[in-house]
């Protein structure tokens, strides 16, 4: 039988968690902001701050059992919510408003076209049905806007027109069958995950600073993307890899 009576110090603690979690779409309104005053570098290190939060979230909630303390109260909706913000409202934006010397990531005439696309097919994937495997990986790439964006504007160099097209590959891709990544919840070689999407958060971050603070140190950041660029390799090979050739996942 289930507990039901939980003391105030469970509840207060129920409610940290539930505070922490809330906490990401203060920080994806101040990426908001942060875009409308052209600080890009916030703009993003807010979107890091609202990955790591979502990260930890889940961690906590176990920890305190905050399902159980509770029962009326969904994080599951709450995260539902902030990281359609996090993940696909804002990216979106960026993409939207950002410049690269003086120039538009995306054509002008096609960047509220392209915003479009990106809001849609997010919702369009969060509408469907298994979206998530039963063994925990995600069907279809994710609604993971924040990264493309971080990758067109700091690291891939491409013309805006570059950049659209692979704007539409990544929409396509949230409706291919592959199955991706689910860095804490996937059990297959989850140690090595966790490492990997460590080390992509990391050289990311090391790269949004070395580059927006105009650090003159050219070997950290050849190092920074050369981990960056590795570590999403990591996830693509193992994406192929459960996707068609592992006997444990290919079929569920």
């Amino acid at each position: 039988m289930k507990k039901t009576n939980y003391s105030i110090a469970h509840k207060t603690a129920a409610w940290a968690v539930h505070t922490f979690t809330a906490s990401g779409i203060v920080a994806g309104f101040w990426a908001i902001v942060s875009v409308a005053n052209g600080d890009f570098f916030m703009a993003f290190a807010m979107l890091f701050l609202t990955v790591i939060i979502d990260g930890l979230d889940g961690t906590f909630a176990r920890m305190f059992n905050v399902t159980e303390v509770l029962p009326n109260v969904s994080g599951k909706t709450m995260d539902y919510v902030i990281d359609f913000a996090t993940y696909a409202i804002i990216p979106a934006y960026i993409i939207y408003a950002a410049k690269n010397d003086g120039q538009y990531l995306i054509p002008q005439d096609l960047r509220f076209i392209t915003a479009a696309i990106i809001l849609l097919i997010s919702t369009l994937y969060y509408g469907k049905e298994g979206m998530v495997s039963n063994d925990m990986y995600f069907v279809g790439f994710p609604v993971m806007w924040n990264l493309v964006a971080f990758y067109i504007y700091y690291v891939t160099n491409l013309p805006p027109t570059g950049n659209f097209i692979l704007v539409l590959v990544f929409a396509i891709l949230h409706f291919v069958p592959i199955k991706y990544l689910y860095p804490s919840r996937t059990k297959k070689f989850q140690k090595l995950n966790i490492l990997a999407t460590v080390l992509l958060l990391g050289s990311n971050f090391a790269l949004l600073v070395l580059i927006e603070w105009k650090y003159d140190m050219p070997s950290e950041l050849i190092i920074a993307r050369i981990v960056s660029v590795i570590s999403l390799l990591y996830f693509g090979v193992l994406s192929i890899y459960h996707t068609w050739f592992d006997e444990d996942t290919k079929n569920i």
